[in-house]
């Protein structure tokens, strides 16, 4: 199906044959859900054995009573784990509740309402300051700044991350802008894993930035692998400290896709100076986190090899349906110019570009076929997909034979957009 060359009879023939598929797939009444990037029942299944392993031990292991309040920073077992995740020091480590989403909130709210190195430091006193956004990139990252009243401005993704030169040319344009989103391994929801040489411009960017800008490093699939031998992301805080720019950058993950993901555990890596200045109005609103659950985590996995071999078992539950979509894509739009997507190795997304102005199209006819998408736009700023044309497919839920059902409507429906676009052309 070659559009550009098609006559307006082959066209209208191509429109009527797909028509009819897509009215034999709506009769179907098909119920399937491709919309967020949440475990499936099986590997939540996984981790069960957090109910009940502390077994009436509630000490860690520096004799702490973790039911009591205090402990603002997490318990060291807890820290130690998330230093071996995100390769830093304990020190460097902040272990907070089960959401690195609040923690971002928090960190963003603190930065700009009272600022991480004093109140000089607040972004509000500079006025209307302003975000670098790769796209497309997480909707959650964009909805912490709509709600913070922050500007963003998108930046293009590549194969190697964002677009360094464009990154560097606003930020130096533009002393405004005070905050940078990036999913570096995995990205949401391309898959990309930043390039060595793209950490290494990041780490570099506090030279030429507002002296309070902050890289905000969602490292959420660190260690979400799905292949042996995976890429491996380069070491941001070694970069930093090389280039004397450990301030620029706050780290977070958390377990959310590593255990049960509702009552996980979230933690931030940072440098001293900017965990003091979230620490000290931190305090003001807890006495510290549920250290009961930071103490059953690092009793699930103690070290690195337990988290390697938990990680392993995710891997053979997620890959047959990545594979089921990626098998899809290419056997339906291999060489058509439909469409085009990565290859991830890892993480929990796909992302699919339709021809330019057919994103929303394509999750119409889908949802009225039976198929929920991920919003067309969601993955862009304010919800605004410039070119319509970025769908993120998640494919984890689902059995591998609902994958695999719900991309054939998939197909049928980027095909019928398509040739309906052109024909209206």
């Amino acid at each position: 199906m070659n559009l550009d060359q098609a006559t307006p009879e082959q066209l209208q023939q191509w429109e009527a044959e797909l028509a009819n598929q897509y009215q034999s797939l709506q009769d179907q009444s098909l119920n399937l859900d491709l919309t967020r990037g949440k475990p499936s029942a099986e590997q939540l299944n996984l981790s069960d054995a957090l109910d009940g392993i502390l077994d009436g031990d509630y000490r860690a292991a520096d004799g702490t009573d973790v039911r009591n309040y205090g402990g603002l920073d997490g318990i060291q077992e807890a820290k130690q784990f998330a230093a071996d995740v995100l390769q830093v020091n304990t020190s460097e480590v902040l272990v907070g509740g089960n959401s690195s989403l609040t923690l971002m909130f928090q960190t963003v709210l603190f930065a700009h309402e009272f600022g991480l190195q004093g109140a000089d430091s607040a972004w509000k006193t500079q006025g209307k300051v302003k975000f670098l956004c790769p796209v497309p990139g997480y909707d959650r990252h964009f909805t912490v700044c709509e709600q913070l009243g922050i500007d963003m401005v998108t930046v293009p993704m590549l194969s190697t991350g964002p677009d360094m030169d464009q990154v560097e040319a606003m930020i130096k344009a533009d002393p405004q802008i005070v905050g940078m989103w990036c999913v570096p391994k995995y990205s949401n929801p391309t898959g990309v894993v930043y390039s060595d040489e793209t950490v290494e411009r990041i780490a570099q960017l506090a030279n030429i930035a507002n002296p309070y800008f902050r890289v905000f490093w969602d490292n959420a699939y660190a260690v979400h692998d799905l292949v042996e031998n995976p890429p491996e992301l380069a070491n941001i805080m070694d970069a930093c400290r090389k280039h004397n720019t450990e301030d620029s950058v706050l780290q977070f993950a958390s377990t959310s896709k590593i255990t049960h993901a509702g009552s996980g555990v979230c933690f931030m890596a940072a440098s001293p100076a900017n965990l003091a200045g979230f620490q000290q109005v931190l305090a003001s609103c807890t006495i510290g986190p549920d250290k009961v659950n930071q103490l059953r985590h690092a009793r699930l996995l103690p070290d690195m090899t337990a988290l390697r071999a938990h990680m392993k078992k995710h891997a053979a539950i997620i890959q047959p349906r990545f594979n089921s979509v990626l098998e899809n894509l290419s056997s339906a739009f291999d060489g058509t110019g439909l469409g085009t997507w990565e290859t991830p190795v890892g993480g929990y997304f796909i992302s699919f570009d339709t021809l330019p102005g057919c994103a929303q199209a394509v999750v119409k006819l889908a949802a009225d076929a039976g198929v929920k998408l991920t919003p067309a736009g969601a993955t862009f700023p304010y919800g605004k997909d410039p070119q319509d044309r970025n769908i993120r497919l998640a494919p984890t839920v689902p059995t591998v034979e609902e994958v695999d059902q719900a991309m054939k409507v998939f197909e049928v429906c980027v095909k019928l957009a398509s040739v309906r676009s052109k024909l209206a052309a």
